[in-house]
């Protein structure tokens, strides 16, 4: 099978029939993952701090160090939460949080070797942004930081802070956060020292279509060299409350996109469907246009909630969703080995 060439995509994202390109990303997805199975992760997002130092325009959850209402939770009350986590089925946390100042490196290394004493749970956890973060924090190069970080408990990163992959746009909507360049540049330290990650866009923030394949392209180049992409998520930017405004995209140009990230990602296995910012029917929508996971059910998730979006998921409709597709819905881990398939339609548990 050739490669497609990101001319190629490009043309087709721009003229093709929608759901020409739905059928071609289905039949990838099938090829790749034949029988019919859909995964999800039951995982919980903390988000250990608001204050943040990046103020990105199109984020509603950071908040100034000195707002009454920023916060550092408590590590009780982050145990607390790991152990509601544990006690609903959950098998990984993502810990995400603003850059913030006051916060140096020992922090984030005793909260991962707290959570590992504690708790048996995969840590899939800190941005390329935090991580460069707390690289600067204490003098130590992204590397050095990242096989501390490994050492002290972390598992995987998620792929948070790549937004697009282009300068021009990051400039525009998050001047203060660290460059497409310096996301990479984190991504392949860390599949170096063996923690692997996924990858996202975010779309809607007034990128052009040729933006997107550059990120796909510099992410698609990336993973033929490290080979560290477990999956990649498309995201929606949800302007509510943020200083960058503007409408919500489509739920079709969402679907286009998500199509050609199936069709263009040859090396990257799983694709992932969004019903945190799509809701519940077009994330169902996704599972015929090439994706194959639904990602979490997501006991706790606070920065597209403060956005004025707030779908909730739980493991019943989760199931019936994939069930009612025609798939088989299936409880995952981070590293998509299944822990328990459920029933689809006309089969047995």
């Amino acid at each position: 099978m050739n490669r497609l060439s990101t001319p190629q995509a490009l043309t087709m994202l721009e003229q093709a029939d929608i759901l020409e390109l739905g059928r071609k990303a289905d039949a990838v997805r099938t090829r790749i993952h034949p029988g019919g199975l859909v995964t999800f992760v039951i995982d919980r997002n903390i988000n250990y701090t608001n204050i943040c130092s990046s103020e990105c325009r199109f984020c509603a959850f950071f908040r100034r160090k000195d707002d009454r209402e920023a916060y550092v939770l408590a590590n009780a009350v982050i145990l607390d939460k790991l152990q509601e986590t544990i006690a609903a089925g959950g098998t990984q946390v993502m810990l995400q949080g603003g850059l913030h100042p006051g916060l140096g490196l020992d922090y984030y290394l005793d909260l991962l070797r707290l959570i590992k004493a504690n708790y048996s749970i995969t840590i899939h956890s800190f941005s390329p942004a935090e991580v460069l973060h707390m690289a600067r924090q204490a003098g130590l190069t992204v590397r050095e930081t990242l096989i501390r970080l490994k050492a002290a408990g972390l598992d995987s990163l998620p792929g948070g802070g790549a937004e697009i992959l282009v300068d021009e746009v990051r400039q525009r909507v998050s001047p203060k956060k660290i460059s497409a360049g310096d996301w990479l540049a984190v991504m392949e330290a860390a599949h170096a020292v063996g923690l692997e990650s996924t990858a996202t866009m975010v779309i809607g923030m007034g990128e052009t279509l040729a933006h997107r394949l550059e990120h796909l392209e510099k992410i698609r180049n990336l993973q033929e060299k490290t080979g560290g992409f477990r999956a990649f998520i498309t995201w929606t930017f949800q302007p509510g409350n943020t200083e960058l405004g503007g409408e919500k995209t489509s739920s079709w140009d969402y679907l286009r996109t998500l199509a050609m990230t199936r069709l263009y990602l040859d090396n990257i296995r799983h694709i992932q469907g969004s019903w945190v910012t799509q809701g519940q029917t077009v994330g169902q929508l996704t599972l015929a246009f090439g994706a194959n996971d639904l990602g979490s059910i997501m006991l706790e998730e606070n920065v597209v909630r403060a956005a004025g979006t707030a779908y909730r998921m739980s493991i019943d409709k989760m199931t019936g969703m994939i069930a009612a597709a025609g798939k088989i819905p299936a409880q995952r881990d981070s590293r998509y080995r299944i822990i328990k398939r459920f029933a689809g339609l006309n089969q047995n548990e």
